[in-house]
């Protein structure tokens, strides 16, 4: 993902860009926010939880970045009017969709959020990972509700609201008036390695970081990945 990402940003900067103006919805701890403003981008941070920001806010002042980022509390779905649309470079829309009211509202807030030509980073958990985790696990209830459930849900008790396939979600974002440029995924086959192997063998985790590098576009391999990652282009 953050790959995709870093290539974006530097045809950006090689354009001529000084830094990016960021609108990352529902990032409130700074995981993403302040390392995006540690290169000199200007990152708006939109979450309901005042603790998440308040943590953010004492990272930024920790890595000496507080004046590149914006803390806003207030809901994804329909941003507050300190976001003004039509302003952003680039939109995060990373773990949002499984647990949001309306996938679909969310997804034009972020299109909303957009200049022309900017981009979206949309990261979502897949269904087809979900299902071979519990299967793999011996839970083959579980997998058969994950498999057959219209949301991807094992049952009222799964925290996620919905999973989502490649295709699925590809279609969810253009629907929302974004064209979709590249599709990723995230954790193919890291999470299916034992830590084992990986202890066990030199250059194993090197290998693991090239395989997961070679498939994580490349269908069948990509539609089976724990997170589904996806770069779409107002």
């Amino acid at each position: 993902m953050w790959s995709v990402l870093g290539a974006e940003l530097d045809r950006r900067s090689a354009a001529g860009a000084a830094g990016l103006d960021v609108l990352d919805l529902g990032g409130g701890s700074g995981v993403s926010a302040v390392p995006l403003a540690e290169l000199g981008h200007r990152v708006t941070v939109l979450d309901v939880s005042a603790d998440a920001l308040a943590t953010l806010h004492r990272r930024a002042e920790e890595a000496g970045v507080a004046e590149r980022v914006t803390p806003l509390q207030g809901e994804v779905e329909r941003l507050p009017a300190a976001v003004t649309s039509g302003s952003y470079d680039l939109v995060l829309c990373h773990g949002l969709l499984e647990v949001v009211d309306s996938p679909a509202e969310t997804l034009a807030a972020v299109a909303g959020a957009l200049r022309p030509g900017g981009c979206a980073s949309v990261l979502a958990a897949g269904r087809a990972a979900a299902v071979l985790a519990r299967a793999l696990g011996g839970r083959l209830a579980d997998a058969i509700r994950l498999a057959t459930d219209p949301d991807g849900r094992s049952g009222p008790a799964d925290p996620m609201l919905r999973r989502f396939d490649a295709i699925e979600l590809g279609e969810l974002v253009a629907a929302a008036g974004l064209r979709v440029e590249q599709l990723h995924g995230v954790g193919v086959v890291a999470d299916l390695v034992p830590g084992a192997v990986l202890e066990g063998q030199p250059g194993a985790i090197e290998s693991l970081r090239e395989l997961e590098a070679a498939v994580a576009g490349r269908p069948p391999y990509r539609d089976v990945a724990a997170q589904l990652h996806l770069l779409a282009r107002r």
